[in-house]
């Protein structure tokens, strides 16, 4: 009896663990291969704030967003 439920309990545990691991890679490799921004859009926003950037600034920007990847 008890060792059933100490079974389910490690079972959940291992397989929370292992989910959390798998999800966590998964969407790094993700974020990886899909950017969620990119040079495009960071000329978009600095146009639509009245700057006109240019591509040192959109390489700074992109090195600094890159840095949170």
């Amino acid at each position: 009896m008890w060792m059933d439920i100490l079974y389910v309990v490690i079972g959940l545990l291992v397989g929370g663990a292992l989910g959390f691991f798998i999800s966590q890679r998964y969407t790094k490799s993700y974020m990886k291969k899909n950017p969620p921004i990119n040079e495009e859009m960071i000329k978009a926003m600095m146009t639509q704030m009245g700057r006109k950037p240019s591509q040192k600034q959109v390489n700074q920007m992109m090195k600094s967003m890159s840095k949170y990847m």
